[in-house]
């Protein structure tokens, strides 16, 4: 390493050198839809891989033609189960989860994945896209072609008198795209290594490997679905949009009352609300106009539109169609899959964002849709359409002898923001364990302030303020957690802004250091320093003219920002910009103080249940899945108690590079998934 400014990391590490390295890229068919994710994809019975390309230490790239009868050489396969031989792979849970199916005994640790390394540095996912984003010269590339051949060798094809009436197209069908295809599949080993040599300057740290190789695990799990409440609220949901279209059709006099277009002609012309667009915010706006005016029709149409949009209930859709061996969804988890921070995301059920539940008997709720019983469900419940979102989350459950068991920390947010700004008063009304919305409001206007109770009016704003304030949020942040709802004028919730800041002066002074810190280490190329072991530096690599603004966290993970400079913002001040991944586009945007705060407590957040997950996978529990702060855990029942005490106390653990950061866990146990 450079001893002077920045840091610069060699190509090779001296480990790297004297390592086997193979890398690996195959294709495959199946007639399962890879977007109900690898596990289901490689359980169908058609499944095979078509080819398999390899090179050696970086070298050249070799094709296996499996499905013409070629097989990999027997030297390949005994690498490929060689622990001591690293195997790299553009996603390498495909590849993995592919030879494994195809009998390979494949072992996950020896596996380098260069999309997680990709996400590591906030580069952006897909082969395609980091490749433009590196610069990746043109015989580098990803080959344009791959789409048009993979639709056509890898998935069914439609039967047609042209094609003979057959469902799948084999090399036989086409020879010159067949070696067209051939040509891809190599070229996609290229461009994997071309990748990697251009990250391998900046390494995976170890901890994260053995993260992604605890995820994978995790992900091959998954979890456990009712079968049997899915399909009953499937037939509910279709049973009471049939009728919700009847009942919107009659009132209505619409063809389609389901077109948006006839609907917001119908909506302009014939209440009295006027709307532009139709959407949940549009609709719920216009059913608070209609109520004041008294417009019962606008009302009646525009709840059957709501209810009609909701979503949520497209859930079951997908746990229906992705559980596989043993009703299990496998693969809900992504690992990095938010890059700025490294937090997890969701595929397929999108487990971090199920619906809340709120209805009390949520036994009888799930019973009487286990029966698929809508009349009985309306007659109970009322509303059809929330209470079946209501009970998404339900359709997750233990198996027989099992219970879930859940755990989450509590406030982890506010507490690692509070122990990151050293604001004292945070940290010890959360020690007390007072009510952290009642001590801010406290805080805030200088009185005692009391759930139900003194002064108790004052809490709402405490809790807005809180979630709203804490990344440097102003009037804006405020009314986007509802706070023009309550009836505050600008001057109101300026006055909240004001008063939060100045309960909260360290974390205020915090925003400010870490801009000023940033803003240093890429002006100078010297290192800043801040409390709790955060390191701004600016790291780069001449090879290719990489340059990343990287912060070091506490767990000494680091969060990268590529290409970073400075250059004016909208409010006329020279402010640190970046790139990253904006919709298609590999694109600049722009940060401050807050928002590079918001980034750090999240990804401290992230580390300190990363910890947590750790710690519980050494001691053999069965994590099946985990959203932001909570882990759900499949333990025998007649453990349940035991074993709940003994997660929230390996959660709340001390953590080794988080010296007087609090983080109490609690949960509870029960046959299904819900929110406590």
């Amino acid at each position: 390493m450079d001893s002077g400014e920045g840091s610069y990391m060699l190509p090779y590490s001296p480990l790297e050198k004297i390592m086997k390295h193979l890398s690996v890229d195959i294709e495959t068919y199946s007639e399962t839809d890879i977007k109900l994710g690898i596990a289901k994809y490689v359980e169908n019975p058609a499944f095979e891989v078509l080819l398999f390309a390899y090179a050696y230490d970086f070298g050249d790239v070799h094709v296996v033609d499996l499905a013409q009868g070629e097989t990999i050489p027997a030297a390949v396969i005994a690498d490929l189960t060689n622990p001591d031989v690293v195997k790299h792979a553009y996603n390498a849970a495909f590849e993995i989860q592919c030879l494994l199916r195809a009998g390979f005994d494949i072992r996950p640790a020896a596996w380098a994945c260069t999309m997680i390394h990709g996400a590591y540095l906030g580069l952006p996912a897909g082969l395609s896209k980091i490749g433009a984003a590196l610069k990746l010269p043109q015989d580098k590339k990803k080959l344009a072609s791959g789409t048009a051949l993979i639709r056509y060798f890898c998935v069914p094809c439609k039967p047609t008198k042209r094609n003979g009436g057959r469902t799948r197209n084999l090399p036989k069908h086409d020879l010159e795209k067949w070696a067209l295809f051939k040509e891809y599949n190599a070229q996609d080993v290229v461009t994997e290594m071309a990748v990697y040599d251009r990250l391998r300057a900046f390494p995976v740290p170890d901890g994260l490997q053995e993260e992604w190789l605890v995820d994978f695990s995790l992900n091959l799990r998954g979890v456990l679905i009712d079968r049997e409440l899915v399909r009953g609220a499937l037939a509910i949901d279709a049973a009471e949009r049939e009728s919700l279209l009847e009942e919107a059709a009659s009132l209505t006099g619409l063809a389609n009352p389901n077109s948006r277009d006839q609907m917001l002609s119908w909506l302009n012309e014939n209440t009295s609300v006027e709307m532009e667009k139709l959407t949940k915010e549009t609709v719920k706006e216009a059913l608070g106009i209609a109520g004041e005016t008294g417009d019962t029709l606008a009302m009646k149409v525009l709840d059957i539109r709501r209810r009609l949009s909701k979503t949520s209930t497209k859930k079951y859709e997908m746990m229906e169609k992705a559980a596989g061996e043993g009703d299990r969804v496998r693969g809900i988890l992504r690992f990095y899959g938010a890059s700025r921070t490294g937090r997890w995301s969701g595929t397929l059920i999108q487990g971090q964002n199920l619906p809340r539940n709120y209805i009390e008997n949520l036994d009888l709720a799930r019973e009487i849709v286990r029966r698929g019983d809508r009349s009985a469900l309306k007659l109970c419940f009322g509303d059809v359409t929330d209470t079946l979102s209501q009970l998404i989350r339900t359709a997750i459950i233990a198996p027989r002898g099992y219970t879930l068991c859940v755990s989450d920390f509590s406030a982890i947010e506010a507490r690692v923001l509070a122990w990151l700004a050293d604001e004292s008063w945070v940290l010890e009304a959360f020690a007390r364990g007072e009510d952290i919305y009642c001590a801010t409001a406290s805080s805030m206007f200088h009185v005692p302030v009391v759930k139900h109770g003194e002064n108790g009016h004052l809490r709402q704003k405490g809790k807005i303020a809180t979630l709203a304030c804490g990344y440097q949020g102003g009037i804006p942040a405020l009314k986007s957690m509802g706070a023009d709802k309550m009836g505050l004028s600008d001057e109101e919730l300026d006055e909240i802004v004001q008063r939060w800041r100045g309960a909260n002066p360290r974390i205020a002074d915090f925003w400010q250091k870490v801009e000023n810190s940033a803003i240093y280490a890429l002006e100078t190329g010297r290192p800043a320093g801040l409390s709790h072991g955060l390191l701004f530096s600016l790291d780069y690599d001449d090879r290719y003219g990489l340059r990343f603004l990287t912060i070091q966290l506490p767990s000494k993970r680091k969060l990268f920002y590529p290409e970073p400079g400075l250059k004016e913002n909208q409010f006329g001040r020279m402010a640190l910009h970046y790139r990253t991944q904006m919709g298609a586009n590999w694109a600049t945007t722009g940060t401050y103080g807050g928002k590079l705060v918001e980034n750090i407590t999240q990804a401290v957040a992230r580390d300190c249940l990363a910890a947590a997950i750790m710690r519980l996978v050494g001691k053999g529990y069965r994590i099946v899945m985990h959203v932001h702060d909570e882990v759900v855990i499949e333990v025998p029942e007649d453990m349940a108690d035991e074993a709940l005490a003994d997660v929230n106390a390996t959660m709340a653990e001390p953590l080794s590079w988080a010296e007087g950061l609090s983080l109490p866990a609690a949960g509870f146990t029960n046959p299904y998934y819900m929110k406590d």
